[in-house]
């Protein structure tokens, strides 16, 4: 084995350092024989050897490891190949969903084949600690705006209120609380949004500061037509506030519907593309469309492809702006708001959302975002509350004050891996912008948009209940005992039970059987039926044959037709799998729930109970239908699932 040596610096002033990004109490640490450097390992983690003071050699004199022959990509393959002892070496590369092979490693010379794109991070390490706040209809929104204005006093640097109703939210209140010409406050509206500046520059102030997040091509508002004249407006009304951003694209709506990061950067570009066209006008010219544009992403927890997908879309902006002779410095203007996904989270073992949220904020901030939104890893269950809300405003501040990622602008710059993978993400961005493009552009393709959405979705649905794809408390590393801290009855009669989530299938499986387990304890004479999706029964069937000794396990069948409903029927003895058409399982809702047949607006519930006769009346005259594992019962199934 390769003796290692170390070079200890113990550098008081970070502009001696001969390396970039280095910071007090690191060493340079290379090894023999290797070619490979690494500026960042902390001293803690070599106990026992000496280390140099910089005062102790020439300031002048560079760090050198010249002494040191370099090896090439070849000879490191070769080596692989000797160590690996006959095993291919394509076993260890990772294929993505994106449809990009990783290499098992990578050398400097991968570097040589790169375009020389410059700083591809934010050209600033400023970057602000932004909580969300959602607003209901028809709230005032006076409790988001005292809950706000309390967190700016405790680490927040800004506020973004998602309002579901703009014309409700009282402006006049939120300018008596936080002076909006000095603080950092964006709004998410769908609706009426030129209005909404309107009154909010009748509060008297004279700017504003923040962003607005109004975008109707990707959010699919009615009325595109009037919906850009809006826009138009508020551009006008804002062309002389630079710290405000009128035009925030919602690439978030891609990454929480599981697209991948080069469908949500290929995305966004195709709705910045159809603004650039459309948008300008006798009032408002190409430039000042281009200076209001911020982009609104959400990260989920590939940590390397997060960072990789922030700095490819800077580069993209790029770009795009050039294809429209914009000058380079417009497209360094870009601001990118980033907040943790709602696709990753989960409701079971959900404090491991926390795990999450911190590997998604770490990538934002490494790949150059400007400002940052933490959710409360709890938020898909509880109401707002201050414990899960701390934690989430104080995990900027951490990375921040604490572990210094504010420190170092574009840390990822120069990495042999991370700048591969920007590269090839960039690539295959832009295939995807000019394949929308091609089938006519957003809105026009939107159609295509979602359907490709859907088939990705799909695809790591199915890599989750085979396990390809872990989350880790959901479908690896169950807490059979769980208990939960809500009631998963009410949960799955709510409305805001967010089903577009990777673990919605798991989880919905293991809720309502363990709503059956409980039943049939308490004996009650009620039954009940629970929707569990159109794509749960290959979430049982990988999912159950995981947990089969490998002796048993069969060759597994998909027991119902394409676009079948999975259901679960629950009585105090047993719970039976079932499959039904969506008009069956609608007629039977509306029966079950006791709505006219003809009322147009009904959306049938996830879970429906009633008394064991009507019950069993309504499943048999409306012709579900059973299916078995082969060789187990639903009994089975639902038990061996449980941890039972």
């Amino acid at each position: 084995m390769a003796q290692t040596i170390l070079l200890g610096v113990a550098i008081a002033d970070k502009a001696t350092a001969n390396f970039p990004g280095a910071n007090s109490g690191y060493v340079a640490t290379v090894c023999a024989q290797s070619g490979i450097f690494s500026p960042f390992q902390p001293l803690a983690l070599f106990p026992g050897f000496i280390f140099l003071s910089m005062a102790d050699a020439p300031r002048s004199t560079p760090v050198s490891f010249s002494e040191f022959d370099s090896i090439t990509t070849a000879a490191w393959q070769e080596r692989i190949r000797h160590d690996l002892k006959g095993a291919d070496p394509e076993t260890l590369e990772w294929h993505t969903t994106e449809g990009i092979t990783v290499q098992p490693f990578y050398h400097r010379e991968a570097l040589a084949g790169l375009p020389a794109t410059g700083l591809t991070g934010a050209a600033t390490t400023d970057w602000l600690n932004v909580p969300t706040y959602a607003v209901a209809a028809a709230d005032t929104g006076h409790h988001a705006i005292d809950q706000a204005a309390d967190a700016l006093q405790r680490g927040a640097d800004g506020i973004f209120f998602e309002l579901t109703d703009a014309l409700a939210f009282d402006v006049e209140y939120l300018g008596r609380k936080l002076p909006l010409a000095t603080t950092y406050l964006g709004y998410s509206i769908r609706m009426g949004a030129a209005g909404f500046v309107e009154r909010l520059l009748a509060t008297g102030t004279p700017v504003l500061r923040g962003f607005l997040r109004f975008d109707p091509i990707t959010d699919h508002t009615p009325d595109l037509a009037g919906q850009l004249s809006d826009l138009r407006k508020i551009l006008t009304l804002t062309r002389d506030f630079p710290e405000f951003r009128a035009l925030t694209l919602n690439g978030a709506f891609f990454a929480n519907r599981g697209g991948t990061v080069t469908q949500q950067i290929g995305f966004v570009l195709a709705a910045a593309a159809t603004y650039l066209e459309q948008l300008p006008s006798e009032e408002v010219t190409l430039a000042q469309v281009a200076a209001a544009f911020q982009v609104q992403v959400a990260l989920n927890p590939n940590y390397f492809f997060e960072i990789a997908k922030l700095r490819a879309l800077r580069r993209l902006w790029a770009t795009l702006l050039h294809a429209y002779g914009l000058p380079a410095e417009a497209a360094a203007d870009l601001r990118i708001f980033a907040a943790t996904a709602t696709w990753s989270q989960t409701t079971l073992d959900p404090h491991t959302n926390l795990l999450r949220v911190t590997t998604e904020t770490m990538a934002a901030v490494l790949g150059g975002a400007n400002a940052v939104s933490v959710a409360p890893f709890d938020r898909l269950y509880q109401s707002p509350n201050e414990f899960s809300s701390r934690l989430a405003r104080n995990l900027p501040v951490i990375l921040r004050e604490e572990a210094g990622l504010n420190r170092v602008a574009d840390p990822a710059a120069g990495s042999y891996y991370l700048e591969t993978i920007t590269d090839q993400v960039a690539r295959e961005a832009w295939a995807i912008f000019q394949r929308v493009e091609a089938a006519g552009g957003l809105p026009s393709a939107i159609g295509m948009v979602l359907q490709e959405l859907h088939l990705v979705a799909q695809t790591q649905f199915q890599r989750i209940a085979s396990g390809e794809q872990v989350i880790v408390g959901t479908n690896r590393f169950q807490n059979p005992q769980e208990s939960f801290d809500y009631n998963p009855k009410r949960l799955l009669r709510s409305k805001e039970f967010d089903s577009t989530r990777a673990a919605y299938p798991s989880e919905v499986l293991r809720l309502a059987t363990a709503l059956h387990f409980q039943r049939r304890e308490k004996k009650r004479r009620r039954a009940a039926v629970v929707l569990l999706g159109t794509h749960t029964n290959q979430v049982i069937l990988e999912s159950f044959l995981r947990l089969l000794p490998i002796q048993e396990r069969l060759a597994l069948k998909a027991s119902h037709p394409e676009g079948t409903l999975s259901v679960l029927f629950s009585t105090p003895e047993a719970a039976t799998l079932m499959y039904a058409t969506p008009d069956q399982f609608g007629h039977f809702a509306r029966i079950v729930c006791r709505v006219p047949v003809d009322e147009p607006d009904f959306i049938p519930p996830t879970l429906l109970t009633a008394d064991l006769a009507t019950m069993q009346e309504a499943v048999s005259l409306f012709g579900f239908k059973e299916f078995t594992v082969e060789g187990y019962s639903t009994e089975d199934v639902l038990a061996r699932l449980q941890g039972r």
